[in-house]
């Protein structure tokens, strides 16, 4: 028998799912699926983790994100070897802003991985969830959905449908057996915001971070800013002088 607790991260290949992953084995031996569009990508964090973690089981699957029906079959299917006890949905890009003005097919990709596919793997993992009346369904939105701005409103647009979906769903699920985690990082040290840390912004190690989503998953908290509001606070407070001086063109 089984006892290993059943993990599945969609966008296992992501940084900050790959070091969340890290800390669940290092806590533990579990059973571990990981879920992405590039086999050799995932090839690759299951070698690792494998090394990390050999009591471990590490699955691997691959799965189209876009697609609702290949959305479905790969939940299905990821069912099909045993009840879920957490599924983290941490895929997604940061799309130039001003790409996705000049070109609607980016624009349209851009909401869809970003917004529409991590709703969709979260409705089909909460229709089995709910039958079982058991599981943690864990979603990384992002502070940028909490407002537009101009320098990345599509993507905050994709985060902000994440945010209502998930409180939706919370309100679904709210005295069950069935919790609802939504993640909203600030920016964050990982090859997705690479062009950011060239401009010089102060972005939050990855380690911190992954280390307060997994401990807010497993406590099965409503809301996880990460790393903190704190830290967010005094990044604001750090930058306010230069945001004045830019907008009074001093």
């Amino acid at each position: 028998m089984n006892n290993k607790k059943r993990i599945v991260i969609i966008g296992a290949t992501s940084a900050i799912a790959e070091h969340c992953a890290r800390l669940w084995l290092h806590s533990g031996a579990a059973d571990l699926t990981l879920v992405g569009r590039d086999a050799q990508r995932i090839e690759r964090v299951a070698t690792d983790l494998k090394v990390r973690s050999p009591e471990s089981t590490i699955r691997m699957v691959q799965a189209e994100f876009a697609d609702p029906a290949a959305i479905q079959a790969a939940v299905d299917g990821i069912h099909e070897a045993g009840s879920v006890d957490i599924v983290l949905i941490a895929h997604g890009s940061l799309p130039d802003q001003t790409g996705c003005q000049d070109d609607l097919l980016a624009c349209r990709e851009a909401l869809e991985i970003n917004g529409l596919s991590p709703v969709l793997y979260a409705e089909a993992f909460a229709q089995t969830m709910e039958k079982n009346r058991h599981g943690t369904i864990a979603l990384i939105g992002s502070v940028a959905g909490d407002r537009g701005r101009k320098s990345n409103y599509v993507y905050g647009a994709a985060k902000g449908l994440v945010t209502r979906y998930a409180q939706g769903l919370q309100h679904r699920f709210a005295g069950t057996g069935v919790k609802v985690v939504l993640i909203k990082p600030g920016p964050t040290d990982t090859p997705m915001t690479s062009q950011l840390k060239d401009k010089g912004a102060k972005l939050a190690p990855v380690d911190d971070v992954a280390k307060q989503i997994v401990a807010g998953v497993e406590a099965g908290r409503p809301v996880i800013y990460a790393p903190g509001k704190w830290w967010l606070i005094m990044m604001i407070i750090r930058h306010l002088p230069s945001i004045i001086f830019n907008k009074l063109n001093i």
